[in-house]
């Protein structure tokens, strides 16, 4: 199973988004309970959502900078598949 280390700083980092976007999550629940307008709600997810993406860019970027690069450079051509795949996924 393949892993990657991080920085004490780095996990606190994106633990810290990871709650805040829990709180989120949890807000809209709390929304949904309250009959609260639909398009409040919206606005809500869609909050949710740009802070989950501005999440994958961050970690994609430290992927890309340490373990895709490290494995480029170790000759592994075929790790290049694996971020077209990640490209593909997200599109989905």
């Amino acid at each position: 199973m393949k892993k990657t280390y991080r920085t004490d700083e780095e996990k606190k980092r994106i633990i810290h988004r990871l709650n805040r976007i829990s709180g989120q999550v949890n807000g809209v629940k709390k929304m949904i309970e309250e009959d609260r307008y639909c398009g409040d709600v919206l606005i809500q997810l869609s909050a949710v959502e740009k802070a989950v993406q501005s999440l994958s860019s961050v970690i994609l970027e430290r992927h890309m900078y340490s373990c895709i690069k490290k494995e480029v450079e170790d000759g592994n051509s075929e790790v290049l598949d694996e971020v077209m795949e990640l490209f593909r996924r997200s599109r989905t």
